[in-house]
């Protein structure tokens, strides 16, 4: 039965249950007594929706604390076995795959290196499909506790009706590519599990905010800085992120030309494949035959050797001229969304580091208007490189709580002895 505001029982039910499973995600271990005020219920509703988490295995004990001069209150956790996901980063050195706990305890881990193949549509799904395959089978998991798969990639990503996640990656090559059918074509697994696919900026900003240093923050930009720069804006009006293409915005007319194929672009300027391609232009010697974080790696101890070594002068003006551009980028942020915080995570921006925000900060200040900048804060991120396959892996675990715990519905019983016989084999390296 619908009440006036088109709500049924049933809808009542998800809600309570989402709200004191996310209360007991986030803020537990809690009692009973405490979970009332935290999520709005009351102590009968309490009591029937932890009876029914208890009973369907996704909420247990975890000790007891004093209550005042009564008995000791339960204390009651969200159980970190009673679920796993998988997080996938397609990122620019590595497909990375990762098993979490529900706690997002990493229990199962593999990575292909992307090599001269590049971002080969078929290669990447070929390295996702074997690296699924390889981290179920460490674990000997089951269907039953597989929430979903979520994957990080770069571009657009495009949810539609007839073909799923389609993914449009102007920069590594990809035109309208159906990821989601590609990956449930080549995959053993049942088709209860689901494909979580989103830009790869917006699972390191879902990652940051739930875990990370943007939490407890209402208006947020994350910053991810690789071969390329993207962002993922976080505003009360959009929850869990959404993906702003922030490294093709135009920041010299007539520029260099980014990966994109357009001129000026902020990415072929302040990323780190054009960084290195800067240093070399202008005379530099960046190492030949490694990839792109080993070459950043060696750009920084160039630009600032350690002891009494001379600095190299061209590193070290292209990186200070990199730090102006970033700084100029995110003053466009600033300017258009006044955040609270803005936050720089990957790769490349982890190895930048504090190094390199003093001046990112002073950039920013200078080129964005006086009010939203006092108040902006601009940080590091502090998930480190995982911080993409953990929000990857945090899309399907949000969506289990957004059902109220519930799973979907299990395969036909014919799909399970295909994914029984697919955990018994290691998949290769």
């Amino acid at each position: 039965m619908a009440g006036r505001n088109g709500r049924t029982v049933r809808d009542l039910r998800r809600g309570n249950r989402t709200a004191v499973l996310q209360r007991l995600y986030f803020d537990g271990p809690l009692s009973r007594f405490e979970l009332g005020p935290a999520t709005g219920l009351s102590s009968g509703s309490v009591s029937n929706v932890v009876a029914d988490l208890v009973a369907d295995g996704l909420v247990e004990e975890a000790g007891s604390v004093d209550s005042d001069g009564g008995r000791p209150r339960t204390l009651l956790r969200v159980a970190p076995h009673s679920g796993q996901m998988i997080g996938v980063d397609v990122g620019e050195t590595r497909v990375r795959v990762e098993l979490f706990d529900l706690g997002l305890t990493e229990l199962a881990r593999a990575e292909r290196p992307l090599t001269q193949q590049g971002y080969d549509v078929d290669v990447i799904v070929g390295h996702i499909r074997d690296g699924i395959a390889e981290v179920l089978a460490a674990e000997a998991a089951v269907p039953e506790r597989l929430l979903g798969v979520g994957v990080g990639v770069p571009g657009i990503v495009e949810h539609t009706a007839d073909r799923g996640a389609v993914v449009h990656g102007q920069t590594i090559g990809w035109s309208a590519v159906p990821l989601e059918e590609l990956l449930r074509a080549s995959s053993r697994l049942p088709d209860s599990v689901r494909y979580f696919i989103d830009n790869g900026a917006k699972t390191l900003g879902q990652a940051e905010m739930w875990f990370g240093a943007g939490r407890g923050a209402r208006n947020a930009v994350v910053v991810l800085f690789g071969s390329g720069v993207g962002a993922c804006l976080v505003t009360p009006d959009v929850e869990h992120g959404r993906a702003v293409e922030w490294g093709h915005l135009t920041v010299r007319v007539r520029g260099r030309r980014c990966r994109c194929g357009a001129p000026g672009c902020l990415e072929a300027y302040a990323g780190a494949e054009s960084l290195l391609a800067r240093w070399r232009e202008e005379g530099g010697r960046p190492p030949e035959g490694v990839d792109e974080e080993t070459a950043l790696t060696a750009m920084l101890a160039a630009a600032y050797p350690a002891g009494d070594g001379d600095p190299d002068p061209v590193a070290l003006a292209v990186l200070e001229e990199t730090a102006e551009y970033l700084g100029a980028g995110l003053s466009d942020l600033i300017n258009l969304f006044q955040p609270e915080k803005i936050l720089i995570g990957g790769w490349a921006g982890l190895q930048l580091g504090t190094r390199f925000l003093p001046a990112v900060r002073r950039h920013a200040s200078t080129y964005a208007l006086r009010h939203p900048a006092d108040k902006v804060g601009i940080d590091l991120g502090r998930l480190g490189p995982d911080a993409v396959t953990v929000g990857a892996a945090i899309l399907p675990l949000a969506d289990f709580f957004t059902r109220g715990g519930r799973r979907a519905e299990p395969a036909a019983a014919d799909r399970h002895p295909a994914w029984r016989a697919a955990l018994e084999e290691r998949a290769p390296r």
